[in-house]
């Protein structure tokens, strides 16, 4: 049945319009509009703010679609000596210069607001900063989901068949799979085309895991200091519930493993879960060498009122893609080939 707004909602929705319309610089928030540079920077500072985990991380403006990485840091070390009587000295590029590049892809984020929704919200004074904080927070989301599940670029995609978003962007370990793919174990030695984790399976426990994908990291960047693993949170209750059964009958055990949340390191390394990593993942990097680019110039944004959905609709549209800075301090496994008990039944 349609419906209209009321007119509360209606003071509400047009007072959201006049305030796009003064943030952007813009006569009309209605038709489609372009974001200064500077403001999609500012906007894009909201959207990070809303993740502790895209806060670590690099969100980079760029002006070009495709080109050289533009994160700065060496791939080995650059202190050495040169006989300068016999040849010149030699500076080493602060770019790793591994030929790969980056490339962004127009990505959408369309949100629809019904009438009702706002009817309800019409109440609340700070009604333009909720919706505005709640878009910001679900292109949070949708672009860590994109970076950890992103397996190809859809000309047409498909939330039915790809509900992690997969067919959006290449995320961070497609890019690793493809760009380097010994970066990646798939499988181990105990179970044809596993990695079989526990009992009689390739590792007797988690930390031993994390340890073998740790020393798959390039030596040059592998003792730097700010390497972290990120761990799946199948893996993390498979060894806590491990410690359960063993310590778990002395009250005192128990507590510390709520306290400490298990252990603080895997493989040497300080551990983190963050959200939609893959559940039996493994990935050791660092915060740095983790990163998103977007087009500063390419920012498009609209709202529209659409009584024939009762509802309004919010048009966001950028170039984006991600990126791993340096392939050779980036180390995971195919989360998918990941069986526990060592491939047996529990």
């Amino acid at each position: 049945m349609s419906r209209s707004l009321t007119q509360l909602a209606q003071r509400q929705y047009y007072a959201l319009v006049q305030a796009y319309a003064e943030t952007y610089g813009v006569d009309d928030a209605c038709r489609q509009f372009a974001v200064e540079p500077s403001l999609a920077q500012e906007l894009n500072d909201k959207i990070t703010q809303k993740s502790d985990f895209l806060a670590r991380i690099n969100i980079v403006p760029v002006e070009q679609l495709k080109g050289e990485k533009v994160i700065i840091g060496l791939n080995g070390p650059a202190t050495g000596r040169t006989d300068t009587s016999q040849r010149d000295r030699v500076p080493r590029h602060l770019l790793d210069l591994d030929s790969k590049g980056y490339e962004l892809f127009e990505t959408n984020t369309d949100v629809a607001l019904r009438f009702s929704t706002i009817d309800s919200w019409a109440k609340f004074k700070d009604f333009q900063e909720r919706y505005a904080a709640a878009v910001q927070r679900q292109i949070a989301l949708d672009r860590i989901m994109v970076g950890w599940h992103g397996t190809h670029v859809a000309a047409d995609t498909n939330i039915q068949n790809f509900p992690l978003l997969q067919d959006v962007n290449k995320g961070w370990l497609q890019i690793v799979r493809e760009q380097a793919p010994q970066q990646i174990l798939a499988a181990g030695d105990a179970v044809a085309g596993k990695i079989s984790l526990g009992g009689n399976g390739d590792y007797a426990n988690l930390d031993a895991l994390v340890h073998d994908v740790k020393q798959m990291i390039d030596p040059v960047f592998r003792d730097a200091g700010d390497l972290i693993a990120i761990v799946g949170s199948d893996l993390l209750a498979y060894d806590k519930g491990k410690l359960y059964a063993k310590q778990g009958d002395t009250p005192t055990e128990k507590e510390r493993i709520e306290s400490q949340q298990v252990i603080a390191t895997y493989g040497g390394l300080p551990s983190f879960t963050v959200p939609f990593f893959p559940e039996k993942g493994v990935v050791v990097t660092s915060w740095d060498n983790l990163s998103i680019y977007f087009q500063d110039s390419s920012w498009r944004r609209y709202l529209q009122e659409n009584p024939k959905r009762n509802q309004v609709e919010d048009y966001n549209s950028r170039n984006e893609g991600f990126v791993v800075e340096q392939l050779g301090k980036f180390a995971g496994i195919e989360s998918a080939n990941v069986v526990l008990n060592g491939g047996q039944q529990p």
